[in-house]
């Protein structure tokens, strides 16, 4: 760890730095550390856990740029970070360092819930809400989820799977009213917003993980996509100059094949 910190220290250096490094900011760094964050999932979802190694490395050197940053500013430094999340693990685990009993894991989750809001009301400069610890820059379909799971803990949820189908439907059903008529684009993003926003729901109520779920629908999507083309080079032609017919035709080939060999 010492030495991946004086890594970075060397990077910034003003004079003997890298010149691409020494130029970075906050605001800068942000975009390529959710890249990081993403890859590491994806490694996880694929499981290859030698890759895996690799991209945590890349995202803890996203923490280390953060803190090198903060320390030439006068803010903090990498052991302030480490201190911090210390003092709050051990602050919100008093079942595990303290005198606390706690027998589950639904217990441990409402305690949890607990130490975060009266944190926040410890640091809110604004009437608080359940909403508070959701951040804004959290990718839309992930923020979707955490939303609702927010209003839901305090009862403000559908009762039933039910319920929730029936709101994809309504939802739906005023998209294709925009559609029927002559819709403003506005009109047609707000109601395409809110038929996504109850997709989400609906995943949320089924226990499906949404963001998973579409990102396993884009890699079939993908390797369907790839076979169709593939085909099309055994017949010497591109998707370009296929025609929509033909790629249908094809497509359904790759589904049924996929079918019979279970990766549909």
């Amino acid at each position: 760890m010492d030495q991946l910190l004086e890594i970075m220290e060397r990077l910034r250096d003003p004079e003997a730095g890298c010149p691409w490094d020494r130029e970075q900011t906050f605001r800068s760094i942000a975009p390529y550390t959710i890249e990081e964050a993403y890859e590491v999932a994806d490694s996880i979802e694929r499981g290859e856990l030698e890759e895996l190694r690799e991209e945590l490395g890349d995202l803890l050197f996203q923490v280390v740029f953060y803190a090198q940053m903060a320390k030439e500013q006068g803010h903090f430094d990498f052991q302030g970070i480490v201190a911090a999340i210390s003092e709050k693990m051990l602050r919100r685990h008093p079942h595990v360092f303290g005198d606390e009993k706690i027998a589950t894991a639904t217990e441990q989750s409402a305690a949890w819930e607990s130490h975060k809001s009266a944190e926040r009301r410890a640091k809110a400069d604004r009437s608080p809400s359940q909403l508070d610890a959701v951040a804004r820059a959290l990718p839309a379909l992930v923020r979707a989820e955490k939303l609702q799971k927010r209003a839901s803990r305090v009862g403000f949820d559908w009762p039933s799977t039910e319920g929730v189908l029936a709101k994809v439907r309504e939802e739906l059903g005023e998209l294709e009213h925009e559609l029927r008529g002559v819709a403003a684009p506005g009109r047609l993003r707000e109601e395409m917003g809110d038929l996504l926003f109850s997709c989400v729901n609906l995943a949320r109520h089924l226990e499906v993980d949404a963001e998973s779920a579409l990102r396993e629908s884009n890699g079939k999507f993908e390797r369907r996509f790839r076979s169709v083309e593939r085909l099309l080079m055994e017949k010497d032609k591109t998707a370009v100059e296929a025609s929509l017919q033909e790629m249908d035709a094809l497509w359904d080939e790759v589904k049924r094949e996929g079918e019979e060999t279970g990766d549909a």
